[in-house]
Formats: C-alpha cells, structure tokens, sequence
C-alpha cells in the first residue's frame, strides 16, 4: 500500500466554492487536485493499491481509497467536485466515525496529527523535503506514507509533528518540484524498486 498526506492550509472546510475558481476561491484547490489526480491516476487506469489523505486547515480530513474510488477522472475539476461533495457531507461525521459521501471516499473530523497517528499503524511515514536523504542512497519502506504540503511550507508546529512521527526523510532530486510531480517520481521510484527494473 502506498499513502500520501497532503495538507491544505488554505482549502475551505465548508462546500461554498466556485468549481470555477479552484486556485483562488478554493485555497489552491487546484494544485491539491492535481496531487490526487496525480496519485491514483495511469493511462487507462487507476492504482487501486493507494490511499490519499487530504487534510483541510487541520479539521477535516477526506481519505480517497483507490480500492473502491469512482469518478476520478484526468482533470482537476471533477476531483474538486468528489471534494466538495464530501465537504457537503462532513455534518454526518461524528467523532471517529466518517462520513462516507461517494464509493472509496471518506471525511473524519480530525487534522493533522490524528491523521499521522492513524496512518503510522498501516506504514512508514516519510516526509518529502528538499533537505532530506537521497532516495537513492537511502532505502524507500515497503509500505511509504509520503508526505507533503501545498504551495505553503510545512508550519512550525506541523514540522514538529514530523519530527516525532516521521521515520525518514527522503528528498526525490536535486530540483524542488510541485508535490504533484514529486508524487509521480515517487511512484516512479517504487514501481522501479528504486531505479533498478524496467
């Protein structure tokens, strides 16, 4: 199983938003849905061994499940749509139980730090960084749980949470790329065993 947990600082936490005005109305939505699209989709396909956790302004959290997700498609507009219909759903989540809006989404109220908590049973946290080791000198875990923020820099108080739940600290070149890239070349590395099988 591969994870990403990708943090919106600047998403909404309630439906009010333009589909049409992703990158402004919507926080830089458009950059996050380009990180999911980024994380499921293939040519003619879409990687079922994958989990995405979104986490908004540190309330909310909407888990996509590539196992049983419908109605992702290539485009940034219809995955803003499977996030605001979630966010439409989020009065039914109630304490740890979530919200189930479509097939292989999931909203929970909780941020950041309960969402690590609740990752780490299922894998190995690594934070994608520019200062950290080189994924080619250091090993990539079987079950990686890479995560990355948005257009913003990890806060104080987040890269604090790194540094107690985090096990690595992977950078993936010599180059910061957008984490939508970055997740692409991290999918690279595994499904080459590290640059070693074509």
């Amino acid at each position: 199983m591969r994870q990403f947990v990708l943090l919106g600082h600047d998403v909404p936490t309630t439906p009010d938003f333009s589909l049409d005005d992703l990158a402004g109305g919507a926080g830089r939505l458009d950059a996050l849905c380009r990180s999911i699209t980024a994380s499921f989709v293939t040519s003619h396909g879409i990687r079922e061994d994958v989990r995405v956790h979104l986490v908004i302004q540190d309330e909310l959290t909407i888990t996509f499940d590539g196992s049983d997700l419908r109605n992702l498609h290539p485009d940034e507009r219809s995955t803003a749509a499977l996030v605001r219909t979630a966010l439409e759903h989020r009065e039914e989540a109630i304490g740890s139980l979530p919200a189930e809006p479509s097939p292989g989404v999931e909203l929970y109220r909780r941020g950041f730090e309960a969402t690590l908590e609740a990752v780490s049973s299922d894998g190995t946290i690594v934070q994608l960084h520019e200062d950290g080791d080189s994924v080619v000198d250091a090993s990539v875990p079987t079950d990686p749980v890479f995560v990355l923020s948005d257009h913003h820099d990890f806060t104080a108080a987040e890269q604090r949470l790194l540094e107690t739940h985090a096990d690595r600290r992977l950078r993936l070149g010599p180059t910061r790329l957008h984490a939508d890239q970055a997740i692409t070349v991290a999918h690279h590395c595994l499904d080459t065993d590290g640059y070693t099988r074509f």
